[in-house]
Parts: C-alpha cells; structure tokens; sequence
C-alpha cells in the first residue's frame, strides 16, 4: 500500500462511554483535580444541568444556562464573570454544540479545564476549534486549551432529543467526516475514522428513523460523532463549513440544518477534483453506483430531512450578500472555486436541487 507524506498528531482527552456514564462526573471532576465546576446549559436544558449539579452536590458551583447558537462574546464574558464570583475552578458542558461552544469560549480566555457532555451528535467536543460571534461575523480559531478535557458520552441523555434535531444533528457530524476525506492535512488514520464514522451514523440515523426510543441506535449515532467529531479536530475543513460558517453567522441560521442542506452541494462540487472520496462516502452510506453529492442528497430526502435554505427563512435576495462574505476570506477547498460556483451551490441549496453530478 502506498502512502503519501503525513503528520498525525492525536488529542488529549479521556473518553467515558455508555448508558449511565452520567454517574461519574463527580469522579471525573476529582480525576481533574478540581473542585467546583460551574455548570453551562441552555435555557431548555436546565433541567439537564440540574441533574448534574444534583450529582455533584458541594462540587457544584452554580448554573449559567444562558448558552445560545453560534457563542455571542457578550454571552461568553457574562459567563466568565458568574464563574470567577461563584469561585468554580472548572466547566461542565451539558448539552449540543451551542453548549460546548460556550465550555470553549471561557476555557479559551480562563484556561478552565472543560468537561463536555453531549446531548447531540454535533462533535464539537472533540475539537480544539472555537467559534465566537461579534458585530454578526462568526470567528473561529483554533487552541489546544479549548479541547474538552474530558468527554462523557451517555447515550441515555440523547433519547429525548426529538427525531427531527437528531438527524439534523447527525448529518451535521457526517459533513465533519466527509470534508475530513480531502482535507489538506488529511492522514489515513483520520480517513479511515471518518468512513466508519460515517458508516456508523448512516446505519444509527436510519434505525433511530424507524424507532426513536432505540438506545441501541441512539448508542451507534453517539459513536459516529465521536468519531467524525475527531476528525473534525485532527485536520482542516473547506468549502462546506465556510458556507455553513457564513450562513450561520451572518444570517444567524440554525447550525445543523444548515450543515444538512449545504453538505450534497458542497460534497458534489468537491468531489469532481478529488473523486477518490466518492466511494469511500457511498459505501458508508450503502448507496453505491451514484455520486457521493448525489448518495448524501438522497440519503438526507430518505430521513425526511430539510434539503432547502428557504425552508430555513433564508431570502433569495441574500445569497449574494452570503457569496461575497464568503469569498471575503476564503478556506483552503480540493477545488478551486469563483463566486459563480459559489452563487450556482447557494442557488442549488436555496432551491433544493438534487446535484446534477
């Protein structure tokens, strides 16, 4: 077998999973050698962060359960400041990305080490990449001291997350695998972790479509997202997180929906350049003998879910606006790309046109 040059380089950061994994935040806390940890939710999920701070009793130093998508900075001092008067050494992120984001946002300014416990298939705790809002454009970089230091996976937590936000949220972790397969820094390693990432999902998305309640199912979407939630943190991503960065950010659309309709568009456009990647995405899907763009458009109409950007109260008349913020500063793509290929992929996306290649 023959292999290019490559730099793999993996993460610190310990992994708990399984039903009830729950139960051992107060032993991972110690294992930190800290002792008061200021709980994160969002407001509908405060009922989650009560559980833990049940949990940890004199380890709790409070909740702050104002997280919100894509980490506003006025949200993230706010938290910075409730943590340092309620003396917490620590964050808890109980939750999906908007969540995570947050644990990353204070770790990012205070160093704190984070614990993430996700309650979707977003994969942000697996990444040292940052994302925080200001003036309405997303930034994101990228710190080691922002990774989750550690992750409790307890698919038990997932099994109120309705069917509809699951999906979303599991095509969300498939794009961070299927950019991962033509990344600029990509490595076997990473490669062979996306395809079974993707694998894993595709299988857990269907079975969850079939029976909500399967802890089964919901067990095989939590282990596809840690495992494309890494490769999301080990290399580069390109076109598709740009636009979903820029519609996201710009036009404050909701991440994972966002993430589900933009992916066959990007995918297909990208897969022309590097059609290597097209059977290691179909036989993860297990529809192979058509493109990857068009196995993802299909597989995402199988689920019943969203496959157009006007469903989600984007306006026509911005997908110029969103191609030129865009292009403003552009990611490393497999393909070049002007902004009549990016107008034609928005256009396609807005639309929801099943990708002619």
């Amino acid at each position: 077998m023959h292999f290019d040059h490559f730099v793999y380089q993996s993460q610190p950061n310990r992994v708990v999973f399984g039903a009830g994994s729950l139960q051992q935040i107060a032993q991972e806390i110690q294992r930190l050698g800290c002792h008061k940890a200021l709980v994160l939710s969002t407001p509908g999920q405060t009922h989650l962060a009560q559980r833990v701070v049940d949990l940890l009793g004199t380890q709790a130093a409070g909740i702050f359960n104002q997280a919100v998508m894509h980490v506003p900075i006025e949200t993230a001092r706010a938290a910075q400041v409730i943590a340092k008067n309620l003396g917490a050494d620590c964050a808890i992120a109980i939750g999906g990305g908007s969540t995570t984001g947050l644990g990353k946002a204070i770790a990012l300014d205070s160093g704190f080490p984070v614990i993430a416990i996700p309650t979707t298939y977003a994969g942000s705790e697996m990444t040292p990449v940052y994302g925080i809002t200001e003036n309405n454009i997303k930034k994101t970089g990228k710190d080691v001291k922002v990774l989750p230091k550690v992750v409790i996976y307890d698919p038990e937590l997932t099994v109120s997350l309705p069917l509809d936000i699951s999906i979303t949220s599991g095509i969300n972790a498939i794009a961070h695998a299927a950019e991962g397969l033509y990344a600029q820094d990509g490595n076997p390693i990473m490669s062979l972790l996306a395809q079974e990432g993707i694998r894993a999902l595709a299988q857990g998305l269907r079975n969850l479509h079939n029976n909500t309640q399967s802890l089964e199912a919901r067990s095989e979407c939590l282990y596809g997202a840690w495992l494309c939630g890494t490769v999301l943190g080990n290399v580069g991503m390109a076109l598709h997180h740009k636009l979903c960065h820029t519609l996201g950010g710009s036009f404050n659309l909701p991440h994972a929906a966002t993430h589900t309709i933009i992916l066959p568009h990007a995918i297909a456009f990208n897969e022309v350049a590097r059609p290597d990647i097209t059977p290691k995405i179909t036989q993860a899907l297990n529809m192979p003998d058509i493109s990857a763009g068009q196995a993802l458009f299909d597989f995402i109409q199988q689920l019943n879910a969203p496959t157009q950007l006007r469903r989600l109260n984007f306006k026509a008349e911005n997908i110029a606006k969103a191609a030129d913020i865009a292009l403003a500063n552009p990611y490393w793509n497999p393909r070049q790309f002007d902004r009549q290929d990016i107008l034609q992929i928005l256009q396609d996306a807005y639309k929801g046109t099943r990708p002619h290649y």
